[in-house]
């Protein structure tokens, strides 16, 4: 145990009272190297917002002094909630005049309104333990007094005045480095650090993007040199699986395979299941130049026209991607099943397959519904059957199944879109999902099993009252609702609404109602998927938490390297867990980007097509539609409904006409056009062309 864990350790006790500097190093009993790293790790703990310190110079932990340290998310409208780290409790809100000088994503220390009886947690933000963000990214304005830069995330609710730069033009993209902000009385102010050009400009919002996040675009020498004298030679003592038939299923515009699956039938009725994930842990060893900046990164980032590996592309689309034909290094799982899909056998081995065939969904469903078929074809449909069993039995265990389709937009040579298209998810995609799940929950099981410290995925049980709140906006479609806190509860109403024109909206909302999934040492369990021990074993070339599962996995199989500490663990999970967030925020953002941009396109040319939509939320001033084919949200702003004066019924969400008394709600279908794009507020307007 080290000295933050003893120090913790300590404060947590359940007969500890609040002691001084001096006091709590003697209560400690350290040794003469700890004494000298004590005051400093101390300092250290207080800063990260870890310990507190309270009247008369004693310190404890936040809790007990109504304190709660997290990131604070705050709305564009100006209010926010702040999540804890760790989130054991559920989130705090933070009205507007209470969030002092933070900003989006900072770490803040909150103190708690204990004096004030609200229904929900509410505090006030008392100390900025850490920015998030050293820059920010948005366009340049002007008044005739004053220089300003209006940030492109709404949930930066406030311009920064900047002094004019030369080389800036008024309407220009711009990175500005933040100035220190201690006063909630003025604006933030800082300067202009990079142009990246006009607003209107070919790829300026895409890079805009990649500087918001803080988004790499290169790696270091030292990193490139060292992916560069990596070899592909197969060490020995390796099971050889070359002559099984692995294939691998991928996206058709994947360039990175790091998974590859086989299916043997046995004599008894049974199966054996072989799922094998690129050996990154081989190449990138602990320390050295390619894991630092791995760790960095924490993981790929996919944008709508590009890649931001965590890997060089020499391991990433080279040595560690598991090309057809081609000998490649793996790490391999193997669950015996009975003929009843009961688990009977476990084991792990580091391999060499040479996988026969690179499939992608399309190809792989083609075949799973031909009625003929080649050997590859056989070999697929055998794979379904095991999985089919696995899902079934995966859902009769609780786990829930929110369905959100996905879409892609396709660009052309230049980047710009040429059509959106959306992805449907069928046999193939459920076929590799159960496969890589049971991988990953039997990784986590044995490591758990043997008591070495490892990182785990995890997904806790949801808040009593976000649920409550869920169930209220369920029975608002008109569906009886029991008690959701129960698992069935929920799975049934899940069934109900599939296939409606509320399933999307009611999906959401229990999304939202949920926790998200992170990383933790800590196996709590996986909430959504009902799986009590649950990792990520699948994934090492693009997330880094996988390769540091593969090396401990590696060390117990074959002991090797010693295990990571908790405490350095517990790092990498919280920083993975926070890149994780980075990066879907990113790769969202670029792909709404590029919807606007091509429905821009069309108003520009001209080519207006009327398009299929559903009413997706309603309000005072409006409707909200969500495109059925490129899944593109929009208004429908009520001063366009020319036909009728609609008033706004906020019980039951709907807009009633006071003539007509048609009645607006979710679900609605409706054919739409669009009126206005605006790329600036990332908002498009439609305007009603019939209904359905």
């Amino acid at each position: 145990m080290d000295i933050r864990e003893k120090i913790q350790s300590l404060l947590a006790a359940p007969n500890y009272h609040p002691l001084r500097r001096a006091e709590l190093a003697g209560k400690l009993r350290l040794n003469d190297a700890e004494r000298r790293d004590y005051r400093r790790v101390l300092e250290d703990m207080i800063e990260k917002g870890e310990v507190v310190r309270i009247r008369q110079d004693r310190f404890v932990l936040p809790q007990e002094a109504d304190l709660v340290t997290g990131r604070i998310q705050i709305n564009e409208k100006g209010f926010a909630f702040v999540v804890p780290e760790p989130p054991a409790e559920s989130d705090v809100y933070i009205a507007q005049e209470d969030t002092w000088v933070a900003m989006q994503n900072d770490k803040v220390l909150v103190r708690l309104n204990r004096e004030r009886r609200e229904p929900r947690r509410s505090g006030r933000v008392i100390r900025i333990l850490e920015r998030a963000n050293l820059s920010i990214v948005g366009t340049l304005q002007k008044t005739p007094r004053f220089h300003y830069v209006v940030p492109d995330d709404p949930r930066f609710i406030h311009d920064v005045y900047i002094k004019p730069a030369h080389n800036a033009q008024i309407g220009d993209k711009v990175v500005v480095k933040l100035a220190e902000w201690t006063s909630r009385h003025v604006n933030p102010e800082g300067e202009i650090v990079e142009v990246l050009g006009k607003a209107t400009a070919p790829g300026v919002y895409i890079l805009s993007i990649l500087r918001k996040y803080q988004l790499p675009t290169s790696f270091s020498p030292q990193t490139l040199t060292e992916a560069e004298h990596i070899t592909e030679t197969i060490p020995p003592g390796r099971l050889d699986l070359r002559k099984k038939f692995i294939v691998t299923i991928d996206p058709d515009d994947a360039k990175d395979f790091d998974d590859a699956i086989n299916v043997d039938e046995l004599p008894d009725g049974g199966w054996r299941l072989g799922v094998h994930i690129a050996d990154v842990s081989h190449y990138v060893k602990s320390g050295n130049a390619l894991d630092r900046e791995a760790r960095a990164r924490g993981n790929s980032v996919y944008l709508v026209d590009r890649v931001v590996p965590m890997l060089p592309e020499k391991l990433s689309n080279g040595v560690c991607s598991l090309r057809p034909r081609e000998d490649r290094l793996t790490m391999s799982c193997f669950i015996e099943y009975s003929p009843k899909v009961a688990v009977r056998k476990v084991e792990f081995a580091s391999s060499v397959i040479h996988s026969r065939h690179r499939l992608t969904y399309k190809e792989a469903f083609a075949r799973l519904e031909s009625k003929d078929g080649d050997e590859l074809t056989h070999e697929l449909k055998k794979m379904w059957r095991l999985a089919s069993k696995i899902r079934a039995q995966r859902f009769a265990q609780g786990a829930l199944e929110l369905g959100f389709p996905e879409v892609k937009v396709r660009l052309d040579k230049h980047g710009r879109p040429t059509h959106i298209e959306k992805i449907f998810y069928d046999i193939s995609h459920q076929l590799i999902e159960e496969f890589m799940l049971v991988a990953n929950e039997a990784v986590a099981r044995f490591i758990c099993n043997r008591q070495v410290p490892g990182i785990y995925r995890i997904h806790e049980d949801p808040d009593v009252e976000k649920l409550r709140d869920f169930r209220e906006y369920a029975r608002s479609f008109g569906y009886k609702v029991g008690d959701v806190t129960q698992r069935r509860e929920l799975q049934k109403l899940l069934a109900a609404v599939k296939d409606k024109p509320e399933e999307y909206a009611v999906n959401l909302a229990l999304l939202r109602s949920l926790r998200q999934a992170r990383y933790s040492p800590q196996p709590v369990g996986h909430y959504g998927l009902s799986k009590k021990y649950y990792t990520h074993f699948t994934s090492p070339i693009r997330r880094y938490a996988d390769l540091v599962v593969h090396r401990t996995l590696r060390g117990l199989i074959e002991k090797g390297e010693r295990p990571q500490s908790v405490a350095d663990l517990a790092k990498i999970a919280e920083h993975t867990s926070r890149t994780e967030r980075v990066a879907a925020e990113a790769e969202k953002e670029s792909v709404e980007l590029k919807k606007i941009e091509y429905f821009q396109q069309q108003l520009l040319t001209g080519k207006l097509d009327t398009l299929e939509a559903v009413v997706s939320g309603v309000r005072n001033f409006g409707f909200f539609v969500e495109l059925t084919e490129s899944l593109v949200q929009g208004l429908v702003h009520v001063s366009t409904l020319a036909d009728d004066f609609f008033h706004y019924d906020e019980v039951r969400e709907r807009l009633v006409g006071k003539r007509t008394r048609r009645v607006i709600q979710i679900g609605d279908k409706l054919k739409v056009q669009v009126e206005r794009v605006d790329v600036f507020k990332r908002q498009i307007d439609f305007g009603v062309a019939g209904w359905r």
